[in-house]
């Protein structure tokens, strides 16, 4: 027998086979069971998530022996005959090459004849939506109403490019990009069963490395065993494809954190000059922030494949930032990614991206300083505050009050050190230290109101002193702060 490669040798074959797509397996097997079954199907989802593999099972449960069942045999002739692609009650159409009203209007004509020896005539168009709309409106009468025997089954990359009238004639099932943990999981298993050497660090980063479709997994690892041989490690998933690892990403994730802006530069060079991809590099570094950043709501979230010393180490160096500081860095780092996907010197844009990101981390926004300024009175020595002097009974007759003399302008001990370039550290410390709601000024006690008497002869309108304004502790506060001058 000729060779066939891991995704034809180990094609799901019954809806028990089907992993990561749980939500349409349950459905499709109570609809069987409960034999509400209805007359068309769409299957939408990436590339390599099963949409053709569903597609045949449902044939298979709908025309095995004693059917419609969702437990039947697959090595029956009629459940080998489709999954095979011979079955002539199976009929499996390329929307792309057979797009015209003429292929349609040669369909509506079979669609009359009975099975030859299915209970059902089924119809499978691949790439509906490559059907122009004169073929689509062809097919409607008969997608709306077809014969009792006949079910029709579409599948799709992209569904916004289907007419609303097909869609509505439908039932649409969304097919999820399957995990990484799953998809490795399965090439685990596929190791197992060929004698093949997999390390589990290899088998995740062929899983990353496929983004959600299992079908590009195992092609990945076919590749992988004709260039290995029977024992496949890390180092090799990344020298053939040009992926990253994960050490890889996690230390940039800490170079980033840390604001080391010279480490973070080097990394991307290291990178860049061994020939990985830095478009993949930039994605599975914002995937880590933002793994980072749930794991500041939820401790248990996953950690993106990261070991656990690592994920330990970038949790406690996530921890000393906001979560506004985070997505900050993660909406300057899509802004990156939109620009390296059309550009042709990526790493240009990627090290741009990563001096913003580390920019915004240690600069000081308004809402800092409004914080800093709410609290700031928490910060003031003792010495500073004032007294708020008790009520003196009411004389028969008071005279005008007299002016009260300035206070003395507090002298400032020392002055704050010099800001660094990533960031004012005093105001962090402050940052960190001040209330998340502005403080509310405690009102002063008022004096009981005196008994009426004479009015006085009306004084002259003492002007206050421009001074009295910048005698304030909090202004002295934060002018200390800021090293600012009046002038």
């Amino acid at each position: 027998m000729s060779y066939q490669v891991f995704a034809r040798k180990y094609r799901p074959r019954t809806f028990n086979d089907i992993l990561g797509q749980d939500h349409v397996v349950r459905t499709l097997r109570n609809a069987i069971d409960q034999n509400r079954l209805a007359h068309a199907y769409l299957f939408v989802g990436p590339r390599g998530t099963g949409k053709t593999t569903t597609a045949r099972i449902l044939a298979k449960a709908l025309n095995c022996s004693g059917g419609p069942k969702a437990d039947f045999d697959p090595d029956e002739p009629m459940c080998v005959e489709i999954a095979e692609g011979r079955s002539l009650d199976v009929l499996e159409i390329d929307g792309a090459s057979n797009n015209g009203v003429e292929e349609v209007r040669a369909l509506r004509e079979t669609v009359r004849f009975a099975p030859a020896s299915g209970q059902f005539k089924i119809y499978y168009i691949d790439e509906v939506h490559m059907l122009s709309n004169a073929a689509f409106n062809a097919l409607l009468k008969t997608l709306e109403e077809p014969p009792e025997h006949v079910k029709f089954i579409f599948a799709t990359t992209e569904p916004h490019k289907i007419l609303a009238t097909i869609l509505s004639r439908c039932q649409r099932f969304d097919l999820r990009p399957i995990p990484a943990d799953i998809i490795a999981s399965h090439l685990q298993h596929i190791a197992t069963e060929e004698g093949i050497a997999l390390d589990e660090s290899a088998a995740w980063a062929i899983a990353k490395g496929a983004d959600g479709g299992m079908r590009d997994a195992q092609s990945m690892l076919d590749q992988l065993v004709a260039f290995c041989g029977e024992s496949i490690s890390e180092a090799n998933v990344l020298d053939v494809f040009g992926f990253t690892s994960r050490e890889t990403v996690a230390a940039l994730a800490h170079a980033l954190l840390g604001r080391n802006t010279a480490e973070a530069l080097a990394i991307v060079q290291r990178e860049a000059d061994a020939g990985r991809e830095l478009s993949q590099l930039l994605g599975e570094l914002i995937g880590g922030l933002r793994a980072l950043l749930i794991a500041g709501l939820d401790a248990g979230a996953n950690p993106e494949g990261i070991p656990a010393e690592t994920w330990a180490g970038l949790v406690e160096a996530a921890g000393s930032y906001h979560a506004d500081r985070l997505l900050a860095v993660i909406d300057v780092f899509a802004e990156t990614e939109g620009r390296m996907r059309w550009s042709t010197n990526k790493r240009l844009h990627l090290e741009l991206g990563m001096i913003k990101a580390i920019q915004s981390l240690g600069e000081v926004r308004i809402s800092d300083v409004i914080k800093v300024l709410a609290g700031a009175a928490d910060h003031l020595p003792e010495s500073a505050a004032v007294s708020t002097p008790a009520p003196e009974p009411a004389a028969p007759a008071p005279a005008p009050a007299a002016q009260p003399e300035p206070a003395a302008t507090p002298k400032p001990a020392a002055k704050p050190s010099k800001p660094d370039v990533n960031g004012i550290d005093g105001l962090d410390a402050l940052i960190e230290s001040a209330p998340d709601v502005p403080v509310e000024p405690i009102a002063a006690p008022q004096p009981k109101a005196a008994a009426p008497a004479p009015e006085p002869e009306p004084a002259k309108e003492q002007k206050p002193e421009e001074d009295d304004f910048y005698q304030d502790p909090l202004i002295q506060k934060a002018l200390e702060m800021f090293e600012a001058q009046i002038r």
